[in-house]
């Protein structure tokens, strides 16, 4: 299990689900969206206080981010 790949994978698309772009997410968690996008990417680890920023602007539990989402578990 790669946790980075999952966690970068689970912000993309719970973002993509709340119909936000990488600049608006930006925006909503005061990061900046070349952060946000290298976080996608798999190009950055990130804080504990980013998770939390993070999760609070897609409406969503932290730990939320961590789980490898199936088709059976979307959402």
């Amino acid at each position: 299990m790669d946790l980075l790949h999952i966690f970068a994978t689970n912000v993309k698309n719970y973002r993509s689900e709340a119909g936000l772009s990488q600049e608006k997410l930006a925006e909503l968690t005061g990061l900046h969206r070349t952060y946000i996008s290298a976080v996608e990417r798999e190009k950055r680890n990130i804080s504990i206080d980013n998770i939390q920023q993070i999760a609070e602007a897609l409406k969503i539990e932290p730990y939320k981010l961590f789980i490898e989402r199936t088709d059976a578990n979307v959402l």
